[in-house]
């Protein structure tokens, strides 16, 4: 189910729930949606600081609870990632939310969200938070692609040949984001409804026998012989190892071997400038040929 899309005066709410962030972003990304015809509010506590996180787990708690529950707000921009979402998950309530949904945006540690959100049958946005939102320019397309979502304009991607794509034609629901950060759900009440669903992936400064660790667990727990299909991102900032005799690609392709699905790799999401919205949670379909790639989230 997606949230209600937004219209003009929609206030969007901007929290803080991991990292420490940057006043400025805030500003800037207050200025960006603002020109978007939205009313933008912000969490008490959303420009705090306490150590690495953005305020004490009691604040990030509060404002991340309120912002959740308000029913006037009908968007939730997270500020940036970093790392403080498994710290406090298990202390929300979504009961109000899953009543009346709204979307929420972000990625990296806010992958957690995303897979709460998820398996409460409503979609999400992972997509650009507040620095890039400040940093890129009004008329790119990491921008347009996420205020056109927001407003009920879904994209269809169409994604350059790569190599080691695997082709083929698929459905299912769309789930995933970082992938460190998913491997830190699995087993506990925050995992992912994996069964004929789509994954996405990607990661940052991870080195590769980690990656082919997490895979490997994918592999045997039995994860990626359930899914429809699999998007790898951007997997930025980890550099190849010539002793594991494989590039990345390479080790994520060997883990899905035997899988008849498609594959699509060098997706453009991540963290990287270039980091395309998806609909989390949503119905897609995911065509792989020998030319390209192409996502649609308007097939249904």
């Amino acid at each position: 189910m997606n949230p209600p899309f937004l219209k003009s005066k929609d206030q969007i709410r901007i929290v803080s729930p991991s990292g420490l962030i940057n006043p400025e972003y805030i500003d800037g990304v207050a200025k960006v949606l603002s020109s978007w015809g939205l009313q933008v509010t912000e969490g008490k506590f959303a420009r705090s600081e306490y150590g690495r996180f953005a305020g004490t787990k009691e604040q990030r708690i509060a404002d991340l609870q309120e912002a959740l529950d308000d029913r006037t707000v009908k968007a939730i921009l997270c500020s940036r990632g970093g790392y403080g979402m498994a710290q406090i998950i298990d202390k929300l309530d979504f009961t109000s939310f899953a009543q009346s949904p709204k979307w929420l945006i972000g990625f990296s540690d806010i992958t957690i969200m995303h897979n709460v959100i998820t398996n409460l049958g409503i979609s999400s946005i992972h997509g650009i938070m507040a620095k890039h939102l400040t940093e890129l320019p009004a008329d790119s397309e990491q921008v347009i692609r996420l205020k056109d979502s927001l407003f009920g304009n879904f994209p269809m991607y169409s994604i350059p040949l790569h190599k080691l794509n695997k082709a083929g034609e698929t459905k299912g629901k769309l789930i995933g984001g970082n992938l460190s950060v998913l491997m830190a759900m699995r087993g506990s009440q925050f995992d992912l409804p994996y069964q004929k669903n789509i994954l996405f992936i990607e990661d940052i400064a991870e080195k590769p026998y980690h990656i082919d660790r997490m895979m490997q667990n994918l592999r045997f727990s039995g994860v990626l012989a359930q899914l429809s299909g699999l998007i790898v991102g951007q997997f930025s900032d980890c550099d190849e190892d010539p002793l594991m005799k494989q590039t990345i690609s390479e080790i994520i392709l060997s883990a899905v071997s035997e899988y008849n699905y498609p594959v699509c790799f060098n997706f453009p999401a991540g963290h990287v400038d270039f980091n395309l919205p998806l609909i989390l949670g949503a119905k897609v379909c995911l065509k792989v040929t020998k030319t390209e790639a192409e996502l649609n989230f308007n097939d249904f």
